[in-house]
């Protein structure tokens, strides 16, 4: 072909955009900077507040601050220690051996299970201890009967004390282990099974041929799926509080509300947000380390089990969806209708905030993820990936760090703002706390939620496309608008309700930043059960559950047919 000079009229040639960059390039990484900014705020606010010299005199705050550091501090480490090793036994049981009952076997039930596994992800951990204290506690329904038949007292029997730290990390763990079970059962499906009969010719037995080739393959994904449900056991608060378990999490929350601490609270959070930090750099590392070069381009084929085997592994599989999710579901509504607690007033009055601010989460998180992902397949220069992947840190950081931060943030806030507010006439925007705040909470924790599924639907969309589009003139917006928006929008609804059901159950952040007077459903279901006002919070925490269903279900109805079409 020869060159556009030579009698070849250059308006006939498709026309291709130079790539994003000059202008462009520079103001996508000045947003993302800003991006970035806003995400270690927070940070740097508790680390601030850390770095402040205790108080000189020897009042409430010194006392509480020496008092907190010289006998308390231990007692938070091993007990959060405990803690988390608990629940990483249990996702690691149930994530691993679920996800291979359901890669590697054909039986009974199989399909549903697959995706009801995940179900338990509706579940907030803290709402799953409410149903199962009122169930288990010595004044429930199961102790009662039991002493009715056989004509016990309290204290002649042994039962199996709820209020502690074992079972709260089992109700952790069980609420938590769909994150292993996830990534273990896509990995197990990547298997390649040339590997494994290369293993058993060797002379290595099944058992041994798992151990040495297909577990070395998905422990990185085993690994990561660890890192965060360890992530959310450092940052849950209601399930430790209720249990009265002395976390770091409980911790914080007592010596800033209860003591008065926020000097000792600070010192708390950067102590927490380390072991987070560590934690996450071991699931960037885990992840660094993942190869699909062995990847089968076909799925490998899952043998058909029989008889006492195939219904061993439907129960196997069927036990975490009815402890994690069925069983505490029934629980809560038997308590609602049995507790004989009135309706309350104020209920549409919660279920209306807390659909303000799943709404609003959502629809702040979601263009602003939207953006950040396609930026990121447009202009990938090193200063967008390097804010990108600080933005992306946000959902490791606890709400309740968050909250402290945001605290001193809205202090620092108002103070600059006063001289305008006071002449305009308006109150302090951030002043004990705001919607406002609330939601920039929910922003910096939930933004890599949303970005990594709005990344994940634009991977699946080839970049030939893209190019096609930019030779026939269209730009960069036009594309997503044109092209990509048709393909992934039900992906992107999907990510909408994920981070608006993540809103829902937040509650650490929502209990610290709230305004007065304003309550969401996690807000009053952890207040009702702290007052041992049970039946009272089983409604509350009964919506919760359900309204969390919702994009577990979506979820799975948009796999399903991107696995009928094809990835694009």
């Amino acid at each position: 072909m020869p060159p556009p000079s030579e009698n070849v009229p250059t308006d006939t040639l498709p026309r291709r955009e130079a790539p994003a960059r000059g202008v462009s390039s520079r103001l996508l990484g000045l947003g993302s900077l800003l991006s970035a900014f806003l995400v270690v705020a927070p940070v740097l606010a508790v680390l601030w507040l850390a770095m402040l010299p205790a108080p000189a005199e020897s009042g409430a705050m010194g006392e509480a601050l020496a008092h907190l550091f010289g006998t308390v501090l231990p007692r938070y480490a091993v007990t959060t220690a405990k803690l988390a090793l608990a629940v990483l036994a249990v996702v690691l049981v149930i994530g691993v051996s679920c996800g291979w009952l359901v890669a590697a076997y054909e039986f009974p039930g199989r399909r549903a299970l697959a995706w009801m596994l995940v179900l338990p992800l509706s579940t907030p951990a803290f709402v799953m201890a409410y149903a199962y204290t009122d169930f288990f506690a010595s004044f429930g329904p199961l102790q009662t009967q039991l002493r009715r038949l056989t004509g016990w007292k309290v204290g002649e029997y042994w039962f199996p004390d709820v209020h502690s730290w074992p079972a709260a990390g089992l109700f952790l763990g069980l609420a938590l282990y769909p994150y292993v079970y996830l990534l273990a059962r896509a990995a197990f499906a990547e298997r390649s099974p040339s590997l494994v009969e290369a293993a058993r010719s060797l002379g290595l037995s099944e058992r041994r041929a798992w151990w040495r080739v297909t577990w070395p393959s998905v422990r990185p994904a085993v690994a990561a799926g660890c890192a965060l449900a360890l992530m959310e056991t450092l940052a849950d608060f209601g399930t430790v509080a209720y249990f009265s378990v002395d976390s770091f999490t409980a911790g914080i929350y007592r010596a800033w509300q209860g003591l008065g601490d926020r000097t000792g609270a600070a010192r708390l959070a950067v102590m927490l947000l380390t072991l987070v930090l560590v934690l996450l750099a071991l699931e960037r590392g885990q992840r660094g380390r993942m190869r699909f070069d062995a990847r089968n381009p076909r799925p490998a084929p899952r043998r058909v089990l029989r008889g006492a085997a195939a219904w061993r592994a439907t129960l196997a599989c069927a036990a975490p969806v009815v402890l994690g999710f069925a069983l505490p579901a029934l629980l809560l509504a038997l308590a609602w209708h049995g507790g004989g607690a009135p309706w309350d007033a104020r209920m549409p009055r919660w279920i209306a905030n807390t659909s303000l601010l799943a709404a609003v989460g959502a629809a702040v998180v979601l263009p602003v993820a939207l953006v950040a992902a396609y930026s990121a397949r447009v202009a990938a220069s090193p200063v967008l990936r390097g804010a990108l992947m600080l933005t992306n840190t946000g959902y490791a950081l606890p709400g309740v760090v968050l909250g402290v931060g945001l605290l001193v943030l809205s202090g620092w806030f108002d103070r600059l703002l006063a001289p305008l507010t006071g002449w305009l006439g308006v109150p302090a925007l951030l002043a004990g706390g705001s919607v406002a705040a609330i939601v920039y909470a929910y922003a910096v924790r939930f933004f890599p939620v949303a970005f990594q599924g709005i990344e994940s639907a634009l991977a699946r969309i080839s970049p030939s496309m893209d190019h096609s589009a930019r030779s026939l003139g269209r730009r960069p917006l036009e594309v997503l608008r044109e092209v990509h928006w048709p393909l992934m929008r039900r992906s992107v609804g999907a990510t909408a309700l994920l981070v608006a059901i993540e809103c829902l159950k937040e509650l650490p952040a929502t209990l610290v930043l709230r305004p007065f007077d304003f309550d969401t459903l996690a807000v009053v279901t952890y207040q009702f059960a702290s007052d041992e006002r049970l039946a009272e919070a089983a409604l509350p925490a009964l919506l919760i559950v359900l309204v969390g269903t919702l994009p577990v279900l979506w979820l799975s109805r948009v796999a399903l047919s991107e696995r009928r079409r094809g990835a694009v």
